[in-house]
């Protein structure tokens, strides 16, 4: 099957609507009935303004990118992308062409 593969960046201890970001993003996506969707911590990185963000032993409060990442139609990209817009969450994102499969199914792409 071919879709996209639409990635959200945010700081793990962003909040948006009185929740962390990247919970709220999950949620919005839940409540349209698209079937996955998953957060990842980056265990270090920089952005834009080239400072390091690290996670360290001591630290709290993580400042850490957390990835939200779903694996999407072209119809389910155009709701999360104007949900986010829409909403005013503050987000950088990213699409990419994707080739999905469940691996022992019938949707598997053949083999080469």
């Amino acid at each position: 099957m071919n879709g996209c593969s639409l990635r959200f960046y945010m700081h793990e201890n962003q909040k948006h609507r009185g929740m962390l970001l990247y919970e709220w993003l999950l949620e919005q996506a839940k409540k349209q009935g698209i079937h996955g969707g998953s957060a990842f911590k980056a265990i270090a990185g920089f952005g834009r303004h080239g400072v390091m963000h690290e996670q360290h032993f001591f630290e709290l409060a993580g400042d850490n990118t957390v990835l939200v990442e779903f694996i999407l139609d072209d119809a389910e990209t155009a709701i999360m992308l104007k949900i986010v817009q829409q909403d005013g969450a503050p987000l950088f994102w990213a699409k990419f062409q994707a080739e999905f499969g469940i691996v022992g199914s019938s949707n598997t792409a053949p083999a080469s």
